[in-house]
């Protein structure tokens, strides 16, 4: 018999493993929302941060017109009537915009952020190169400034939106004008602030 001239060959074929699947919010935290005081700390530690006064900013405008983090980078400077102290907020996700008051220390905070915009830009929030600030940016400053306040869990840009949903509703604000304030095409979106705020059972147990 002829000898054979093959040879085994070690296969090519790699087993991959399965990528994991991402654990479900609810098991990464407690809540989807961050309390008043928890937003003042994370302002407070981003604060700290070399572009501290703009990255403060930021937050807070986010948190009070509970602005997405896409709407948060796309805002621009025409959007802001210092005249009438009023925000022009459009909405992403076929929201509905509407026009929010802007308050005292937020209007402050903006007039010093555009006076120090170096250099100069039609969006409110950019880079040190100028350019618009990423969502992605923001949300890794978010995160830091979540560790820096020594948060119990970690923070993410959408739980500004959320904090700000539950802490007008927490004021007694009715769900219509919430769904309104927050852009909402569907109610459904907005009824979660007001079943969870501690006023709904506020005359609960009074004679």
């Amino acid at each position: 018999m002829a000898k054979s001239h093959l040879k085994p060959v070690t296969p090519a074929t790699i087993n991959r493993t399965v990528t994991p699947k991402r654990a479900p919010n609810a098991d990464l935290r407690r809540r989807e929302h961050l309390t008043d005081a928890e937003v003042e700390r994370l302002i407070a530690a981003a604060k700290g941060n070399r572009w501290g006064h703009r990255d403060a900013t930021m937050i807070l405008v986010a948190y009070r017109h509970g602005l997405r983090v896409s709407e948060l980078a796309d805002l621009r400077w025409d959007q802001v009537d210092y005249a009438t102290a009023t925000l022009h907020v459009r909405r992403v996700k076929r929201g509905t915009p509407s026009t929010h008051p802007i308050l005292g220390d937020e209007l402050r905070a903006l007039r010093r952020h555009q006076r120090e915009q170096e250099p100069k830009s039609p969006f409110v929030f950019t880079s040190e190169r100028g350019a618009p600030f990423s969502t992605a940016g923001f949300a890794r400053m978010v995160e830091r400034a979540g560790r820096e306040a020594k948060l119990a869990f970690k923070a993410h840009p959408h739980m500004l939106r959320h904090a700000c949903g539950y802490a007008l509703a927490n004021k007694g604000h009715d769900t219509r004008s919430l769904q309104a304030y927050l852009g909402h095409r569907n109610i459904q979106h907005t009824v979660r602030y007001t079943e969870l705020s501690p006023t709904r059972f506020k005359d609960f147990w009074r004679d």
